[in-house]
């Protein structure tokens, strides 16, 4: 990814969707986030969260999750999954992409925030994006009309110059 910001390249790495919580250490913080909340992350919740974090930067539908969980465990219905997804979201642990209408795994639970999705509309990767910068910006629109930001979702939809730098797009990369 390509930022043009004065951040060093250490720092603009920094600013990955998989950073801070890892795909290795996420289920074991998302149970203790869970518990410092006084909820539990159910063993079918954890399988959602699970297969959101094994494809970190490839949102997934609700459906595409219950195949998915149709074909490991067998049947399953759509309410299974809509609540385990409902119950992710109110925990903070995951997003949903509206223009998806999918849902990423979150690193940065502990806090609402507004996220920023950079979505290829080719390969469908979906970058969540940190800047302080953006965040000052969204902050200092906001209070000249008199709003208060809490929490939203921004989507910007482009192309991702690291999946194209052979000038196509493979769609099938990490499948």
């Amino acid at each position: 990814m390509t930022v043009t910001t004065a951040n060093s390249i250490e720092e603009t790495d920094a600013l990955r969707s998989d950073d801070v919580w890892t795909a290795e250490t996420a289920i074991a913080r998302a149970e203790e986030h869970c518990a410092r909340r006084g909820a539990r992350l159910t063993p079918l919740r954890r399988w959602v969260l699970e297969r959101l974090w094994n494809d970190r930067e490839r949102p997934k539908g609700a459906y595409q999750l219950l195949e998915d969980l149709k074909k490991e465990k067998g049947n399953a219905a759509p309410p299974t999954v809509y609540r385990a997804l409902d119950f992710l979201l109110e925990q903070g642990l995951v997003h949903k992409l509206e223009s998806l209408n999918a849902f990423i795994a979150c690193n940065r639970p502990a806090t609402p925030h507004v996220t920023r999705f950079l979505l290829c509309r080719d390969c469908g990767i979906a970058e969540e994006i940190y800047e302080d910068l953006l965040d000052e910006a969204l902050k200092h629109a906001a209070g000249r009309v008199g709003f208060e930001i809490q929490e939203g979702t921004i989507e910007v939809v482009g192309r991702c110059v690291r999946h194209h730098t052979t000038g196509h797009c493979d769609r099938n990369s990490s499948d």
